[in-house]
Formats: structure tokens, C-alpha cells, sequence
């Protein structure tokens, strides 16, 4: 009865060592138990009596109503019934009311959630004026020329960064806008109910959404908007990145091409000059006439033009190709005006005058202007920039909008700069969880980090522990006994890494493998399912429910697997056609259902036994694994210098030292590994609880290095030219006799003091999931 909280059936037994601990302590045989209760009135009895001296009371219609109410709040987040089932439960077993049937806990929990959606539906509609709704309506009617209505235009994807594509991206923006639905709107329901009824909106045809009734309707399309909305702005923003990025890189390879096919040149002049300068050398010494010298290794008409032509060789003095980037003005000037003009840009203090150089600019659109005022902001000119911008002529209008629009890309990157309406930047306030509550969840002790909450006293611990392992490293260092390492006042030196594993050991794999039999891939899902039932997972958007078609969903997630497509798949696989595969995959086949899943299979190795042979679960590692993009998906991809010229998308993946792969992420190929590292092991959903994590050279940084440690991870990336890096220590002064070399500097007390409650209110955030790590990780290392 104290818990679960139920009463037991007739023929039900109970927990086996609950009922051995009970027998000990009776010191009677746990076989009696069979023999318990043949007499209802005994068991009758017993139950009242339990219930007078514990004060338990049995389920009855009153208690129905109240804890209908009691789910009002948490139906109004979330209608995942296993939630609200689970917080049921809770709150009848802290009021000693033992728990009903589990089919009367159903019926409460979907009771619950329809009620729920329905004063959803009327809170987003009830602001809606009878010119919203025929703009709504407006949406699901075919566009002008075309089979697509103005919905499914607004749901096209952004396409590559080219002007072209971010203008139509912009009308489809413009066309939102027109719609005028009241403010706020966004606010009034909670986001989760809010981004699950958009979901529901995007698989829909308009027949579908026609069935509804009006409420339940025009909430979707609402939802769905707002929805559309957020993620077009995002695009825009992203595109509009990646062209001001294109541009410095087009930049960089005409200054380096230029220079390349100027090396023959070069090295002539460099030979006439050191000629000349060895004639003249020998001139002055001899006394014989300068000009003559010259004139006896070149005339001097051809002297002349030899310094003309060395005039155009010559580069810059900071030989820097930031000069060649008003070569794209043209490109980024024709969607610029409406860019500026549709997003609704808002500054920190530190960005305030990025902004008002913003809107010097669009009045020079307006107005047609081509000369620049004198009097514009200036302090957001980078010292690079200057010598560009500003010359006897005035201010170069090409170059001084393009800087502003380099530093409004770097402002929205940081958060210094945020976009109204958008969902990746917006101010870096809403990232975070209030102050109001983080200030309540400190004063009742329930912030869910464990570090100290005082910071005197964390920093005291956390020097102290430094400073002893410095001592330990010095001592070790003064008598040559590092291991693999040495350590002198002239610096740091590693020996090279050996190959620990034996060459028996990976013959001994090979035999191993050979063992195995050759099997289909399809069987082998098959088998798999068969024994971890992840398959039921993939669920339906609406309803939850697991797809009655089991071999057609496997045959979707294959097409994904080994990316073919679902049109190759579908004429691959006989009796299967592209429409319901398409149907399948749009309704089933999502993140999050891809995330469960995932972890059932995890969760399936980490409990078998054999798991154990390879490891605990308490280590992990991640690194990325990129793959160029090709045909239509290549002007979609990003470049990263670091993998060549050719675009591509990168697998970003988590594996325990079990060999599970618990986590996996499509990112960024721009943006470095580290940013992600965090979020594999935060928002993976299997049992594993992992304790240190292991990176390759990309998979670090000094944000990522502080946040392990106040997430409670320990972190050993593998770090490049580590005899380059230096410590910062808390005291100077204090000899390290073979450290010295290594020291940075001092450790800022006073700063991590001042910022201390913002340090904890930032991570406490990140635990909690108001933001994800990876978001915010972003917005701190495009900081200087």
C-alpha cells in the first residue's frame, strides 16, 4: 500500500525480497504466503484495518475529479501520458489514496490531455478577429499559376545561400507578416504543446485540416505559423551568415591566386633588385657613379617601368585580402535592403552603435543616398577595416555597409545582437531560466549541480586541489619521473604514443569476425527487433500509437540508414510504394523517436552481461565523421577549411566503452567539434550514466573544459601542441621551479566572484534543458 501504492489481487505475489525481508523478520517461511488470504473476509479485514492505522484511503469519484484538476497544469505542457500518469500517481500516493486500475489511470490521463487541448484551442483562437480567420483561410487556397497552395509555399525549404533564394525567403516572411495575428500569441500556450500542434499542422494536407473543427483548425494553422515564422527568420539569418562568410573565403582565394600566378614575376624583380643593389653596393665603395652602375644592368627607361610594373605586385603592408571582399558587394547589396528592412534587430549595450550604423544604412536605402554621411557610427569599424573605409575621398560607402554587415553577423552569432520572432537568436536572456527562479531554486537548495554554491568555498577547493597537483607535477618533473614526458624550464616534451594493442590481438579479431554469418541487412533489423522491441518507439505524431506495419517502417528507416532515398527504396522493394513510405516516414519517423530508439538498442547492450567484457558504461568518447555532399545537396552543404574546398555534412557521434553509439548528431561542418560535445551527453535517453568522456584534438575548448566540470563530467580531451599551452596559476610569485616555463599568468578571483550567481544560472540552464548546450556554447565562443 506505502508503495506502489496498490492493493494486491488474490493470486498476485509480492516482491520477492520485500516478502523474504518480511518472513525474516516473522521468521516464517516465504511459503506461507500461499496460503495467506483463502478467506475473503481475512483479506477484507486486513485491508480495513491497514487503512485505519496508515491512514490509507481507497480510490472513490470524488477523488476522480480532484486529481482530473491536479493534471490541469501539467496537461497544459505536455500530453505524453506516461508524464502525467507518473506525476498522478505521485500525488495520490502523497495523499495515502491508493492507486486505481491502471485503466482508470488511462482514462484520467487522456480525460486530462483532451481537456486540455480544447482550452488550447480556444486560447490561440479567441484573439482571432474575422479578418484573421479569412487570412487564414486564404493560406490553404492554391497559389496563382501553380498546384501548391500559399501553406505549402510557406513550408518550402530556404535552398543554397544565393541572393535569389534569401529574397523569396524574405517574401514568404513578408507574407506571414501580412497576416497581422495579434501579439503574443506565442506566449500563451506553452511551447511544448505549442511545437507538438505545429508538428501536427506540417504532416497535414488541407483536406486534413479541413476536417477539424474550427477551433481545433485555425489553433493548427495558428501554431503552425508561428511555427513557419521562427524557422524562416532563422533561415534567413543562417543563409545571410554563410553569404558574408563565402564572401571572405572568395576573397581569400583571389588574394592567394593572385599572389600564385605573380611568383614568376616576383622572383624576376627579386633578382634585378639584388643585382642592382650589389652594383650599387659596389658603386659607393669604388667610388664610381650610382647611375651608371644601374645603367650597366638595366637602361634606365626600362629601370623606370620595372618600378611601375613592381608597384602593382607589391601587396598591402599586412599583405591582408580584405580588399578583394568589395568584389561581392554587388551580390550581397541586392538582398541587403529587404533583409534590413524585414528583421527586427534589437542590441545589447555593446552592440548599440552596430545598430545604429544599421539604421544609417537603411535611411540611405530610403533615401536613395549614395554619398555617406559624415557623422555615422564609426566605433564599430575594426582597425582591419579602417584603412579601407575611410580615405581622402570621405567614407567608401561598399566597404563601410559590408563591415556593418560583417559585425551584425558576429553580433547575431554572440547574442549581442537578437532577432524578435526568432528561435536561435533571440536575446540571450530568454536562453536562460528566469531570475526569479533561479534565485528560488538556490534559496531552497534545489539547483541540480554538484559544486558548492558558495564561491569562496568552491574556489578555495578548487585552488587547493590545483596547486597540491602542481606541487606533485613539479616534484616529479625535478627528479625526471613523469611518465612519457619531461619537463624542464625550457618547456614540455612528449614522448611519442606506442601501439598498446598486440598484433595477435587483432589476429585473434579477424578469426573472431570470420566467425560470424554472413546475414541480410534486412533480416538482421528483424532479429534485433525482435529482441529489444525498439521499433516501438517510431510512434504516430498524433496519437502515439506504434505503426501496425512493422516491415515497411524498418524498410523507411533503411532508406535513411543508408541514405538511398525513399523513391530508390521504394522501387528496390517490391510491394512497396513511395507514398506510403513517404506517409510513413512524415508521420513515424522523427528526432525524437530516432533518440528512444536509440537508447532502447543502448540500453539492450549495456544490460547484457557480456557488455560488461568490454567495459562499465562510465567512459565515452566522440568525434565527427564528415561526408561530402554531392548533386543537388552540395549547394546545401558547408565548408570547412579543415576538410578542403568541397562541401559536405558531418556525423557527430557519442560511443560508450561498451561500443554502443548512444548518441548521434548532423552538424555543422563549419563549426567546431567541441561545440557539440556537451550534448551527447546530456540529451542521450538510454540508462548509461557516464562519468569521463575522451575527445580527439577538435573536441575541446576552455567553455567546454568549465562546463564538464560544473555538469559533473570528468573531461580528458586529447590536446594538440599541448608544449604551446600555458597555465594560469593563483599566485605568480610562487616557485614552480620546472612549471615556470609553462605559466600563463594569474587565475581572475575577482571576476568568477563577481559573475558567480550568472555562472550557476547559466549551467543550471543547461541542465534543466531551457537551452540546449550546443546553442549556447555557439553564443559564447563567437565572443573575442
Amino acid at each position: 500500500m506505502r508503495y506502489p501504492g496498490i492493493i494486491l489481487g488474490i493470486n498476485e505475489t509480492p516482491f520477492f525480497p520485500l516478502l523474504n525481508l518480511v518472513a525474516q523478520q516473522l521468521k516464517i517461511p516465504t511459503t506461507v504466503w500461499d496460503e495467506y488470504g483463502q478467506r475473503e473476509q481475512t483479506r477484507r479485514e486486513h485491508l480495513i484495518e491497514l487503512q485505519t492505522i496508515f491512514g490509507f484511503q481507497t480510490f472513490t469519484t470524488a477523488h476522480y475529479k480532484s486529481a482530473l484538476d491536479s493534471l490541469e497544469g501539467l496537461a497544459w505542457q505536455t500530453d505524453k501520458g506516461i508524464v502525467l500518469a507518473a506525476s498522478l500517481m505521485q500525488s495520490l500516493r502523497n495523499q495515502l489514496v491508493l492507486l486505481p486500475s491502471i485503466h482508470v489511470i488511462e482514462r484520467i490521463c487522456a480525460e486530462a490531455v483532451t481537456k486540455a487541448s480544447r482550452c488550447i484551442y480556444i486560447t490561440l483562437t479567441a484573439p482571432l478577429s474575422k479578418q484573421h480567420i479569412e487570412n487564414l483561410n486564404s493560406l490553404m487556397v492554391l497559389r496563382m499559376d501553380t498546384k501548391f497552395t500559399t501553406l505549402a509555399w510557406l513550408r518550402e525549404p530556404p535552398g543554397p545561400a544565393k541572393p535569389r533564394h534569401i529574397l523569396e525567403h524574405i517574401e514568404r516572411l513578408k507574407m506571414i507578416k501580412s497576416l497581422n495575428l495579434p501579439p503574443g500569441l506565442d506566449k500563451v500556450v506553452h511551447q511544448n504543446r505549442l511545437l507538438k500542434l505545429a508538428r501536427e499542422g506540417r504532416q497535414m494536407s488541407v483536406h486534413d485540416l479541413n476536417k477539424f473543427e474550427p477551433n481545433r483548425r485555425y489553433a493548427t494553422l495558428v501554431a503552425l505559423i508561428l511555427e513557419t515564422q521562427a524557422t524562416i527568420i532563422d533561415e534567413i539569418i543562417q543563409s545571410h551568415d554563410r553569404m558574408i562568410g563565402n564572401l571572405f573565403n572568395r576573397a581569400k582565394h583571389i588574394h592567394q591566386e593572385q599572389f600564385q600566378q605573380s611568383g614568376k614575376l616576383i622572383n624576376q624583380k627579386l633578382r634585378l633588385y639584388y643585382q642592382l643593389g650589389h652594383a650599387l653596393i659596389e658603386a659607393k665603395e669604388k667610388g664610381i657613379d650610382p647611375f651608371v652602375a644601374i645603367e650597366k644592368i638595366i637602361p634606365w627607361e626600362e629601370f623606370k617601368q620595372s618600378l611601375a610594373d613592381t608597384q602593382k605586385l607589391a601587396q598591402s603592408e599586412d599583405f591582408d585580402y580584405l580588399q578583394h571582399i568589395k568584389n561581392g558587394y554587388r551580390q550581397i547589396r541586392r538582398y541587403s535592403p529587404a533583409f534590413l528592412d524585414i528583421l527586427q534587430l534589437k542590441s545589447a549595450p555593446a552592440a548599440r552603435n552596430i545598430i545604429q550604423a544599421v539604421e544609417t544604412i537603411k535611411s540611405m536605402y530610403a533615401k536613395h543616398t549614395r554619398k555617406v554621411p559624415d557623422d555615422v557610427p564609426k566605433e564599430f569599424i575594426r582597425k582591419r577595416w579602417e584603412k579601407l573605409i575611410f580615405s581622402d575621398g570621405g567614407i567608401d560607402r561598399c566597404f563601410y555597409e559590408l563591415c556593418a554587415l560583417s559585425e551584425v553577423k558576429n553580433a547575431l552569432r554572440s547574442g549581442d545582437i537578437w532577432v524578435q520572432g526568432s528561435r536561435e537568436f533571440k536575446d540571450f536572456e530568454e536562453y536562460l531560466i528566469p531570475v526569479n527562479t533561479f534565485n528560488s531554486l538556490k534559496e531552497n537548495g534545489k539547483i541540480p549541480l554538484e559544486v558548492s554554491m558558495d564561491c569562496q568555498q568552491y574556489l578555495q577547493d578548487r585552488l587547493n586541489i590545483l596547486d597540491e597537483q602542481l606541487m606533485i607535477v613539479d616534484r616529479l618533473a625535478q627528479g625526471d619521473k613523469l611518465p612519457d614526458a619531461m619537463l624542464t624550464s625550457s618547456g614540455l616534451k612528449i614522448k611519442p604514443l606506442t601501439n598498446t594493442v598486440p598484433q595477435e590481438a587483432q589476429s585473434l579479431i579477424d578469426r573472431a569476425y570470420r566467425l560470424l554469418p554472413t546475414i541480410k541487412i534486412t533480416e538482421l533489423l528483424m532479429e534485433v527487433d525482435a529482441w529489444t522491441g525498439f521499433t516501438k518507439h517510431f510512434t504516430h505524431i498524433k496519437n502515439g500509437g506504434s505503426a501496425s506495419d512493422t516491415h515497411l517502417l524498418l524498410t523507411a528507416i533503411l532508406s535513411d540508414a543508408i541514405n538511398l532515398g525513399l523513391t530508390k527504396m521504394a522501387i528496390s522493394s517490391p510491394g512497396t510504394t513511395y507514398a506510403r513510405l513517404s506517409w510513413l516516414q512524415a508521420w513515424y519517423i522523427r528526432d525524437e523517436t530516432y533518440v528512444k530508439a536509440l537508447a532502447e538498442l543502448t540500453n539492450a547492450q549495456f544490460y547484457h552481461p557480456f557488455a560488461s567484457n568490454w567495459g562499465e558504461g562510465k567512459t565515452s568518447s566522440s568525434d565527427g565523421q564528415r561526408f561530402k555532399a554531392a548533386s543537388y545537396a552540395a549547394e546545401k552543404g558547408n565548408i570547412n577549411p579543415k576538410y578542403g574546398s568541397d562541401p559536405g555534412m558531418q556525423f557527430y557521434t557519442h560511443i560508450s566503452d561498451q561500443y554502443a553509439p548512444f548518441h548521434t548528431k548532423v552538424i555543422n561542418v563549419g563549426v567546431r567539434d567541441a561545440t557539440y560535445v556537451l550534448d551527447g551527453l546530456l540529451y542521450h535517453e538510454s540508462d548509461l550514466k557516464i562519468e569521463e568522456h575522451y575527445t580527439d584534438t577538435s573536441g575541446f575548448t576552455d567553455h567546454v573544459f568549465a562546463l564538464m566540470h560544473l555538469l559533473g563530467f570528468r573531461f580528458a580531451p586529447r590536446i594538440r601542441d599541448l608544449a604551446d599551452k600555458r597555465l594560469f596559476v593563483q599566485d605568480s610569485k610562487k616557485d614552480y621551479s620546472t612549471i615556470h616555463a609553462m605559466v600563463g599568468g594569474t587565475i581572475n578571483v575577482k571576476h568568477i566572484h563577481s559573475h558567480w550567481d550568472e555562472i550557476l544560472r547559466l549551467v543550471t540552464s543547461i541542465k534543466q534543458g531551457t537551452v540546449t548546450a550546443s546553442l549556447i556554447l555557439r553564443k559564447l565562443g563567437s565572443y573575442p
